[in-house]
């Protein structure tokens, strides 16, 4: 995989440790792990947040809580440090991410 190929209209929102607090469409998504429901398409590869020249592979989930539906992928970056992105019209990219 080059450096310049991922998968282009998704937007990193977090990255941290695994269980830690962040919320997509006003979901934790740690909170309700086995409600995740993979997407079926091929995992997307995407940009690492804070290392924007490598690449890891994630794959796509579907939530639903309390009649809301959230997508999201996630990968894991480094050991037990996770990074979750949202399609590009979810939200705008963060201005800095939290250390993990």
């Amino acid at each position: 995989m080059s450096m310049e190929d991922f998968t282009p209209g998704w937007t990193p929102i977090h990255v941290g440790f695994e269980g830690a607090e962040l919320s997509i469409g006003g979901i934790n998504p740690w909170r309700h792990a086995n409600a995740w429901r993979r997407v079926r398409q091929a995992d997307i590869v995407v940009p690492h947040p804070s290392y924007p020249h490598q690449r890891h592979r994630a794959s796509v989930y579907e939530l639903a809580w309390n009649g809301t539906t959230t997508r999201f992928a996630v990968t894991e970056l480094s050991n037990g440090v996770y990074g979750f992105y949202v399609p590009t019209p979810f939200a705008a990219p963060p201005t800095s991410y939290p250390s993990a």
